[in-house]
């Protein structure tokens, strides 16, 4: 007990002996701190004015903000005398870092790909892109992964290496994206009358020479209850949601047009012959027959 209490004594005596030390360090963490954010706010309006790419600006103020931090940091131990410690930590970390730099061999891969994709003029915050099976808009771009939010509001979190190492498709790329639409009329229907007012209604509902482009009219196929035609048009848009909403509103357009003109669209229909000598069991008959 005697040990103990001296033992106790002395670091009391060391703890009293450095509390002006411990307070200028915490100070000094506490204004490293506040300097960090300040730095990382700074900075990006900063460089917004200079350097376009968002996700560029986000990792120059990270990362001076991180070296801001970690300078107080250091400054701080050194204050505490902790000038050994540091030396010894800064040794280890020589013999250290071959181990833990293959145990996290992914995560410094994600790393470098982060960089390299906040640097990549065709990719940038706010693009609508399509990669890995997910599509949505990019939200975030940091030194581990990539995050962006789909059409139905839900969050993916992407790898950065997983993205540098596959293709994606940025929709954000163009301000043009052309739409194919397919449809069938009627075998009765003046198909000449079709194609010139489907390309009224497309001409007058998206502009397409405002847009420098044609409406594209196309009879396909003679299908089992339709003459079959493709149309294809372009629309000024930037990511999915608006090529949907285009070919959601050019079907309305049509399908009115067709409606004023008694153009029809017909769908597939079948008759049942019953013959005078034979009977009909209806409860024999296949969901698909009934139907």
């Amino acid at each position: 007990m005697d040990k103990i209490t001296n033992k106790l004594d002395t670091w009391k005596d060391i703890f009293i002996k450095n509390i002006p030390n411990i307070a200028i360090a915490l100070v000094v963490i506490f204004i490293a701190y506040f300097a960090s954010r300040a730095i990382n706010t700074f900075i990006s309006k900063t460089l917004g004015k200079k350097i376009k790419q968002e996700s560029v600006r986000n990792l120059v103020s990270r990362v001076a903000s991180a070296f801001i931090f970690l300078l107080g940091l250091y400054i701080a131990m050194t204050v505490l005398k902790f000038d050994d410690t540091l030396k010894a930590i800064i040794s280890a970390a020589g013999v250290s870092g071959i181990v833990i730099g293959l145990a996290l061999q992914g995560t410094l891969s994600n790393t470098i790909s982060g960089v390299v994709l906040s640097f990549r003029e065709n990719l940038n915050i706010g693009n609508w892109i399509e990669t890995n099976g997910y599509s949505g808009q990019v939200m975030d771009i940091n030194l581990n992964y990539l995050v962006i939010k789909e059409a139905d509001n839900n969050t993916v979190v992407i790898p950065n290496k997983t993205i540098l190492e596959n293709p994606f498709k940025n929709y954000s790329l163009t301000t043009k994206m052309r739409i194919a639409l397919e449809c069938g009329v009627e075998y009765g229907a003046d198909l000449e009358r079709v194609e010139t007012l489907t390309k009224e209604v497309i001409n007058n509902t998206f502009n397409q020479e405002k847009l420098g482009k044609n409406v594209e009219f196309y009879f396909t196929e003679f299908g089992d209850s339709s003459i079959n035609f493709l149309c294809r048009f372009w629309i000024e848009s930037e990511d999915a949601l608006e090529r949907l909403r285009g070919k959601s509103n050019a079907i309305i357009k049509i399908k009115q047009a067709f409606d004023k003109e008694n153009i029809s669209i017909p769908f597939p229909m079948r008759t049942l012959e019953i013959l005078p000598n034979q009977s009909l069991d209806i409860h024999k008959l296949t969901e698909k027959e009934v139907s």
